[in-house]
């Protein structure tokens, strides 16, 4: 298995392509926004514009990882990214991230975001297990994976302080067997 192909996948709401070097402008802006900053890992670290360029301009070639533009379909539009990574060849498994702008928000754009990428990763890499983990406090967040179906497997309790508060870390996973059961129901 390899995630040297980067697919465009297609929903209703949201296109998830490759990224490109032109990216990074809108990526800079969205990973400056207070609500990305809030929910993401380190908080203290800045990127200039030209890391940004080469981060995003080598994500196609990248045979370990899936990283993908979420984009709005009706407009075109960056709203953020999905990512497939830390991929475990016995285990058949991989780690799931995402981050969505501020015009990427409460449109249901993340959690078919999800579904598209996810879905991806089990039909089409043969994977056995998605998981991730998300602070305890991201309400939104944890929704959009449960509606995606991603279930609740742990807390690790105070794992973070973020702005001088302890925060837990919610540890998620969705399996083949139960992606599948879902997704022949809603079919």
């Amino acid at each position: 298995m390899s995630f040297s192909v980067k697919p465009v996948l297609t929903g209703e709401k949201a296109v998830l392509r490759p990224f490109t070097a032109a990216d990074a402008e809108v990526m800079a802006e969205i990973i400056r926004d207070p609500e990305v900053l809030r929910f993401t890992d380190d908080p203290d670290t800045e990127f200039t514009l030209e890391q940004l360029r080469s981060w995003y301009g080598s994500r196609s070639a990248q045979p370990d990882r899936l990283d993908l533009a979420v984009t709005d379909r009706a407009t075109g539009e960056l709203v953020g990214e999905v990512v497939l990574y830390e991929w475990d060849e016995r285990a058949r498994g991989c780690t799931f991230r995402t981050l969505l702008g501020p015009r990427g928000r409460d449109r249901g754009l993340g959690t078919e975001a999800t579904r598209l990428v996810v879905g991806y990763g089990f039909e089409e890499l043969g994977l056995h297990r998605v998981q991730l983990e998300v602070y305890g406090h991201n309400a939104r967040a944890l929704r959009a994976y449960e509606k995606a179906g991603f279930v609740r497997e742990g807390v690790r309790r105070e794992a973070d302080l973020r702005d001088g508060r302890w925060v837990d870390w919610v540890i998620m996973a969705v399996l083949e067997q139960e992606w599948a059961a879902l997704n022949s129901t809603a079919r």
